[in-house]
């Protein structure tokens, strides 16, 4: 998996209409096919009554895309919305586009800018998160150096999360995975070699620019 992943930050909804047929969007962040099928058989229950329930999405996880022109004309539904999608940068996403027919035919250019716009105001209105790997690290050390230890951090670009004070105090802290050898050089240099930072495992967490 790379180090940077950019997906959805939320499930979202928006609404456009378009001579009197509304298209109501709802996007949502999936990580598996089950999960979004799963999220498009709850949209599709939501809107039994509509008169389609286009949807699309795409997925790291063997790169898949799929999509449905669910009864529109070939290629005027399906396709556009996957190609916001697409165009986004945005990976591990799920859109549904429903449409309640208001009695004027768009024809097949009123269609794809109908359900790209619908798509496209859904994701907006979702936004996005940038999904960075980062090491948790676990720090056992004496009082005198937990001061010392807990104080330069952000040298590193590393954060404590939490500590246990017992006969020595064990540290869990946080970085970047990219910043996972700084952090043991630090811990390793404010100590003179006799506590090292030992990795308790890698996962991915929503990353701030702030955190640089």
């Amino acid at each position: 998996m790379s180090d940077v992943r950019i997906t959805l930050a939320k499930r979202a909804r928006a609404e456009i209409e378009e001579k009197k047929s509304v298209f109501i969007g709802t996007a949502a962040p999936v990580t598996t096919e089950e999960e979004a099928r799963a999220f498009i058989e709850e949209v599709k229950k939501e809107y039994y009554d509509a008169r389609h329930n286009v949807f699309a999405y795409l997925l790291t996880e063997g790169q898949i895309s799929r999509f449905t022109d669910d009864g529109e004309p070939k290629g005027s539904a399906g396709i556009p919305t996957l190609n916001v999608l697409k165009m986004s940068g945005a990976v591990d996403l799920a859109v549904v586009v429903t449409r309640y027919f208001g009695g004027i035919l768009l024809g097949t250019g009123g269609l794809v800018r109908a359900y790209s716009a619908a798509a496209k105001a859904a994701l907006d209105a979702a936004g996005f998160a940038v999904m960075k790997m980062y090491a948790v690290m676990e720090i056992k050390c004496s009082y005198s150096e937990y001061q010392n230890i807990s104080a330069k951090l952000s040298k590193a670009g590393a954060k404590e999360e939490y500590s246990d004070f017992g006969a020595d105090v064990v540290m869990t802290v946080s970085a970047l995975k990219e910043n996972e050898e700084a952090l043991s050089f630090l811990v390793t240099q404010l100590t003179n070699g006799k506590v090292q930072a030992r990795i308790v495992r890698y996962e991915e967490r929503p990353y701030s620019e702030e955190e640089r």
